[in-house]
């Protein structure tokens, strides 16, 4: 099954918090999931990476893999979008992300559980 990570937890990790660290740890170790992030989250990361930081972030990076944007997803996020921004300001990435892990399976980890208000979405606090 795919664990789908959020761009809050990858942050906290590559920022030296010992529970993003001690949480991926857990994950990888049980053996039950497979490590995943979203393209928008990827790029949340990396865009701000500073350049001292890059060869570690990227190093830290090639744990997951990264979900793909396609036709299907970015139709699926524009509803996701247009059914949930209004009442919950669900932004753009968190839409991708979600659209993501409902297109292909799996569970979302997040520190921002009611960035996610959908109810089928699979959504878990990672601490």
């Amino acid at each position: 099954m795919r664990a789908y990570i959020d761009s809050d937890i990858l942050i906290w990790h590559l920022r030296g918090e010992r529970k993003a660290a001690s949480f991926l740890h857990r994950l990888r170790a049980a053996g039950e999931y497979e490590l995943w992030t979203g393209a928008m989250q990827r790029a949340e990361v990396v865009f701000f990476m500073r350049p001292s930081e890059e060869a570690a972030t990227l190093l830290f990076l090639s744990h997951f893999q990264t979900a793909p944007i396609n036709a299907a997803v970015v139709d699926l996020a524009e509803g996701l979008y247009h059914r949930w921004h209004p009442s919950h300001g669900m932004d753009i990435n968190d839409t991708f992300l979600a659209a993501s892990v409902l297109q292909t399976g799996g569970r979302l980890f997040t520190l921002n559980v009611r960035h996610f208000p959908i109810p089928d979405l699979p959504v878990k606090k990672a601490w």
